[in-house]
């Protein structure tokens, strides 16, 4: 999918969205903030980056001007919420979406996804270990509707949103394994994930390799 027609959006936010006092989007990875390597990372492929946060003020001397940071529409409401805001506000029919504590998200694994989509499936989500990983999937904007239904009924699982939209999952636990992507699905949930992150991006620097 060519990159004028994707746009790729973060969602930083929620309880859990900070570390020791430092937001997860903001911690330092291989000399620059995890955004900013996401952001590097999703423009290979996307013409368009959404940050969606409801705590803009420390992202502004961080990101380039040309990232549109916006806010939940559904304040509180997870992900989903999230969710909602970006694909409701994309400029583009397909929308990127991923969560700040991912450090190693693959424009590789989303182009892969996106070759993948078909005229009958809002989405296109990757498996790992037999479970989708929504927050590395391809959407249609359109699934903003869907999103939004959810919300205002006070449902706010990933799971009731897989179950309102019509998805397509695709196996990709051998992705991993492959030096085009990387672990796409690695995710820094505490301080001990994220002395895994760097050991793993030093490692892999170290023998020549690129970390994605």
């Amino acid at each position: 999918m060519e990159s004028s027609s994707i746009t790729g959006a973060i969602l930083v936010g929620g309880s859990n969205a900070g570390m020791a006092g430092t937001l997860k989007a903001l911690l330092p990875l291989g000399g620059e903030t995890l955004i900013e390597r996401q952001i590097k990372t999703m423009r290979e492929i996307c013409k368009e980056i959404i940050v969606v946060t409801n705590t803009p003020k420390p992202f502004f001397e961080v990101l380039d001007p040309s990232v549109r940071i916006i806010t939940d529409y559904f304040p509180g409401c997870g992900p989903l919420g999230g969710m909602h805001a970006a694909l409701y506000l994309a400029r583009n029919p397909s929308v990127w979406i991923t969560a700040c504590d991912m450090p190693f998200v693959s424009a590789e694994a989303a182009r892969r996804l996106s070759d993948s989509r078909t005229e009958f499936c809002h989405a296109v989500i990757p498996l790992v270990h037999n479970r989708p990983l929504p927050l590395h999937g391809i959407y249609d904007k359109r699934c903003a509707e869907a999103a939004a239904e959810l919300l205002s009924a006070g449902k706010k699982e990933l799971e009731a949103f897989l179950g309102h939209i019509r998805w397509l999952g695709i196996p990709a636990d051998s992705w991993a394994e492959e030096e085009a992507v990387g672990d796409f699905a690695f995710t820094i949930h505490g301080q001990e994930d994220y002395e895994r992150a760097k050991k793993l991006l030093e490692n892999r620097m170290s023998t020549g390799g690129g970390l994605r």
